[in-house]
C-alpha cells in the first residue's frame, strides 16, 4: 500500500478526551473515530488490525473443532423472557420495539438464541459434542463508557457455546476452550493469565477470565508471579484427548491467580512472599460452564444412550475481539507510539524513501515493494513528499514491526537500513537481504 493512496489521518497532538495510552494512540494513529459515546468507526489502519485479530480467533477456534456460524445483532425479547433473563439483565441491555410493537433487543450476548437454534435441530446425543461460535457486534449500554475500545458500548466479540450430554463432557469443552484461548493470545504476542473469576449475569459455577497485566486495567488481580512464565508455545495438543487437554489446564491454573471478586487472602499468603504480586489486569476473554441453566427453562434436551430425554449441559466462551486492540497497545508501546507484535500488525514492514523523486531511491523502493509482495508481504510505502523526520515519526506512531529506510547515501554503498521497532536496532544490508530477513520473521509467525 502506498501512503499517498491510503487514508491515514494521523494526529500530531494527544486528544484531550483520551485518558489511557491505547485510546490516545488509536486516535493519533488514525485507527478509529468516535461517533458517539463508546461507539466508534473503524478507519483503514484499525480495521486491518481488527481483521487480523479476528482471523487468528477463527483459526484457533476451528483448530479446536468448533464450528462458525453467524447470528443477528437484533434479538426477539421473548427468548430472553423464556430464560428469565429479560428483566434481570439490567439497564445495560438496549431494549427496542419494532414497527409491529414487538419487544426486541440489541444483543449483549447470545445464550438464548443459540439455545433456540440448538433445540430446533438437535435431538440425539449422537450429534454431540457440539460447539458453535460466531464473531459479531454486541451492544451493552455502559453507564460511563471510557478508555476508547476498552470499555465501549458497541464492540466486536467472539462468543461460542458448547452443548454436551453430561457435565463431564461439558467440562472437557471448558478445558478445550481454555487451551485454544491460551494459543490465541500467545499468537497475538500477549501473556493472558487465566484467573478464577466471578460469573456475573451469565451465571454458572465454573469460570475463568483471561487478563493481560496493565496499569490501566479495570480489575485488581492477585497472582503468583511464576504464572507469567508459563507458555504453551508450539506444542501439539490433541483437543479430543480429555486427559491431555486437562493436563494443560492444570498447568496453567494450579498456580494462584484470581480477580478481586474471588481473591482468597489465606491462599495468597501461602505463596512465597517474593512471588506474591498484586496488579491491574485487562480482561480479554472469559469462559463459563453453567450446566443446564438455559437448557432447563428453554427445553433444550437430547435423547441419551439410555433413551432418556435429558437437558444438555452448556457453557459459553467469549473473546473481546475489538477490546484486544486496546489491550495489545497497552501491553506493547513506548513514548513514540505503538509496537505491534508480528501476528497482528496492520502491515509487516514500512518502506521510507528519504528522497522522494530521486531516481535511484525511487527505483530501489519500488524494487523492495515488489520483492516483499512476491513473498506475500504487503508493505506500507511512505512515498509522500515529506521530510524524513515526519516520515520516521509516522512509522514510529503506527508501530509496524520493521522499517526499511532507503536513501541516496546508502544506495551508493548498495545498502538499505533495516530497523526493528521493538528494539530500535538498525542494520545496514542489501535490499535483497532486508527482504529475506523480514520474510523469515513472518514465516516463523505464520
Amino acid at each position: 500500500m502506498r501512503l499517498t493512496r491510503y487514508f491515514l489521518p494521523v494526529l500530531k497532538e494527544n486528544p484531550a478526551e483520551a485518558q489511557i495510552v491505547s485510546h490516545r494512540y488509536m486516535l493519533r494513529a488514525g485507527m478509529i473515530k468516535q461517533q458517539a459515546a463508546g461507539i466508534y468507526s473503524w478507519l483503514p489502519l484499525g480495521f486491518r488490525v481488527l481483521r487480523r485479530i479476528e482471523e487468528i480467533v477463527h483459526q484457533e477456534q476451528m483448530r479446536a473443532g468448533h464450528i462458525p456460524i453467524l447470528m443477528p445483532t437484533i434479538q426477539p425479547a421473548d427468548l430472553w423472557q423464556e430464560s428469565g433473563r429479560y428483566n434481570a439483565y439490567g439497564p445495560e441491555m438496549l431494549r427496542i420495539r419494532d414497527r409491529h410493537d414487538r419487544d426486541m433487543l440489541f444483543g449483549p450476548t447470545n445464550e438464548e438464541m443459540i439455545t433456540d437454534i440448538f433445540r430446533a435441530h438437535v435431538e440425539s446425543y449422537k450429534s454431540l459434542p457440539m460447539t458453535l461460535y460466531h464473531i459479531q457486534w454486541k451492544f451493552r449500554d455502559e453507564v460511563r463508557p471510557r478508555f476508547g475500545v476498552m470499555r465501549g458500548r458497541e464492540f466486536l466479540m467472539k462468543d461460542g457455546y458448547n452443548f454436551d450430554v453430561d457435565k463431564e463432557a461439558a467440562l472437557h469443552a471448558y478445558n478445550r476452550h481454555m487451551v485454544s484461548y491460551l494459543r490465541t493470545y500467545e499468537r497475538m504476542g500477549l501473556t493472558a493469565i487465566p484467573m478464577r473469576a466471578d460469573s456475573g449475569p451469565i451465571g454458572g459455577d465454573d469460570t475463568h477470565e483471561f487478563l493481560v497485566l496493565a496499569s490501566t486495567g479495570e480489575s485488581e488481580v492477585f497472582f503468583d508471579s511464576a504464572v507469567t512464565e508459563l507458555k504453551l508455545g508450539n506444542r501439539a495438543v490433541d483437543y479430543d484427548n480429555r486427559e491431555e487437554v486437562a493436563a494443560v489446564c492444570r498447568e496453567f491454573t494450579t498456580l494462584y491467580a484470581r480477580t478481586d471478586e474471588t481473591h482468597d487472602a489465606a491462599l495468597f499468603d501461602a505463596i512465597p512472599e517474593a512471588r506474591r504480586k498484586v496488579a491491574r489486569g485487562i480482561e480479554v476473554g472469559q469462559i463459563f460452564y453453567f450446566g443446564t441453566k438455559y437448557s432447563d427453562p428453554m427445553g433444550a434436551v437430547v435423547v441419551n444412550e439410555k433413551g432418556e430425554r435429558v437437558p444438555v449441559h452448556m457453557g459459553s466462551h467469549g473473546i473481546g475481539v475489538s477490546r484486544l486492540l486496546g489491550a495489545i497497545i497497552e501491553a506493547s508501546h513506548d513514548d513514540k507510539g505503538i509496537i505491534w507484535p508480528e501476528g497482528v500488525t496492520p502491515f509487516p514492514v514500512g518502506i521510507v524513501n528519504l528522497k522522494q523523486g530521486d531516481s535511484a531511491a525511487d527505483a530501489a523502493c519500488e524494487g523492495l515493494y515488489a520483492a516483499l509482495a512476491e513473498q506475500g508481504l504487503e508493505a506500507l510505502y511512505d512515498d509522500r513528499e515529506e521530510r524524513a523526520g515526519a516520515k520516521f515519526a509516522t512509522m514510529d506512531l503506527i508501530g509496524l514491526p520493521w522499517r526499511i529506510t532507503v536513501g541516496p547515501r546508502g544506495l551508493e554503498k548498495g545498502v538499505v537500513e533495516l530497523t526493528s521497532r521493538r528494539t530500535g536496532e538498525s542494520e545496514e544490508m542489501s535490499p535483497a537481504a532486508a527482504v529475506d530477513r523480514v520474510a523469515r520473521v513472518y514465516r516463523a509467525h505464520a
